[in-house]
């Protein structure tokens, strides 16, 4: 049985306290915590959309009632505006949305040509073997295939009932805001003496996607959408179209860093740690997460419902060697360091303290979110202002820029594992 919320919080305290006491390095499996650890993941607070947007509408759902997570998202496209109202009245200003369904392509396509580009003309040259032009969802799959936003497939198929992945829902809706750079920079990721980094198939929206919060943090974390490449429900989709079409000029305007994405020459050891990093990029915050996968009866470190990683939990998928019964080479390639302390405060209460003016790559970045002396929030640092992070205000793991804003105000101390 998964345990409670509110119970894995009260677990993950006694496990922090447990594993202070008992000798961590060379632990056998057997010698551990069977108890989750985890922490909250604090980080930067998420942006939220002014409360003005909500407005008084006669069109009433039959399928999302009022507590419904994304019932506020819902309202927003599907009832103020018509950009996702796709299916017929039920009579008296009653309609269903169908919350649950796996959103199709063609209706995708037709969302996001109705809310950002509304006035944009049928390219003549864009054709689909699969979606004739007399149909009425064409120009919207031509306006979307046209911009770039969405992909026919290698035999000039548009696929219009297959269901849209994260990864799809992103690049469209990072492209339609007009952030095409920020999306390139990110794709061209590199260091200083011109290697590039080779990153997965749109990485650059995946990534600004994320940073524009497109990507809903369940509180039940059974429900997050497990990886960029999982297909996305009708709700889900909501969610992320009404966070583009929400999101603060502020907000884009703090992602300028992301246009020139550039490391430092960094050694073959970090090289490998940031290949390995950056294919988890758009992976869900899961709290207690440690692991890319669904955790299994037989794992050592505790259950864990779906794929994903906490702050602490992403610091040890990237750079905690094998040990006590945790082991993830494969899929990593490389070793990693020791690093048996499973929470941030825990990682910050070990080792001398480096400075910002003194952090290199590889080092953890450890803060203090709250202000109240007790760090909350870990890192890893990969050089010239960026980190490997997983926070719940972007909803799961990202490269984040930390010189110069929150991070950087918020920062405790640096450690250094790599000797």
């Amino acid at each position: 049985m998964i345990p409670s919320r509110p119970l894995r919080r009260l677990l993950a305290v006694l496990t922090c306290v447990v594993s202070l006491l008992l000798p961590q390095a060379g632990a056998l499996a057997e010698d551990r915590s069977p108890l989750l650890g985890g922490e909250p993941g604090s980080g930067p607070p998420a942006w939220s959309a002014p409360r003005t947007l909500e407005r008084a509408t006669d069109v009433r759902w039959t399928d999302v009632p009022k507590g419904y997570w994304a019932r506020r998202a819902i309202d927003h496209v599907a009832a103020v505006h018509v950009w996702m109202r796709d299916f017929r009245q039920a009579g008296d200003g009653r309609y269903p949305f169908r919350p649950e369904n796996l959103e199709t392509r063609r209706h995708f396509a037709r969302s996001v040509v109705r809310a950002l580009a509304r006035d944009a003309a049928v390219d003549p040259g864009v054709t689909f073997a699969d979606l004739p032009e007399d149909d009425r969802f064409f120009p919207f799959a031509n306006v979307a295939v046209a911009s770039g936003w969405l992909r026919r497939d290698a035999g000039g198929n548009f696929r219009p009932d297959d269901p849209v992945t994260m990864r799809d829902v992103h690049r469209a809706l990072v492209l339609a805001l007009g952030l095409r750079d920020l999306a390139a920079g990110a794709n061209a990721l590199h260091m200083r003496d011109g290697t590039a980094i080779d990153t997965p198939k749109d990485f650059g929206t995946t990534l600004i996607g994320m940073k524009l919060g497109l990507r809903f943090n369940h509180g039940d974390e059974t429900l997050d959408v497990p990886s960029p490449t999982a297909p996305l429900t009708r709700a889900e989709v909501a969610w992320s179209l009404y966070r583009a079409t929400t999101v603060p000029t502020y907000v884009i305007d703090g992602l300028a860093p992301y246009a020139d994405m550039e490391l430092p020459t960094l050694s073959g050891k970090m090289l490998r740690v940031v290949s390995f990093a950056v294919r988890y990029v758009g992976y869900p915050y899961v709290w207690g997460g440690e692991w890319a996968d669904a955790g299994t009866s037989g794992y050592c470190c505790g259950y864990q419902p779906i794929g994903g990683f906490d702050c602490s939990g992403l610091t040890w998928w990237v750079m905690k060697r094998a040990a006590a019964g945790w082991d993830n080479t494969p899929p990593r390639e490389y070793r990693g360091w020791d690093l048996p302390q499973r929470t941030s405060a825990q990682m910050a209460a070990v080792g001398g303290r480096v400075r910002w003016d003194d952090l290199q790559p590889g080092d953890l970045l450890l803060y203090d979110g709250d202000g109240d002396g007790t760090v909350d929030h870990v890192d890893t640092y990969i050089g010239r202002g960026w980190a490997v992070d997983s926070g719940s205000s972007n909803a799961g793991v990202t490269l984040t820029y930390v010189s110069g804003n929150w991070y950087e105000d918020h920062f405790a101390k640096g450690r250094r594992i790599i000797t």
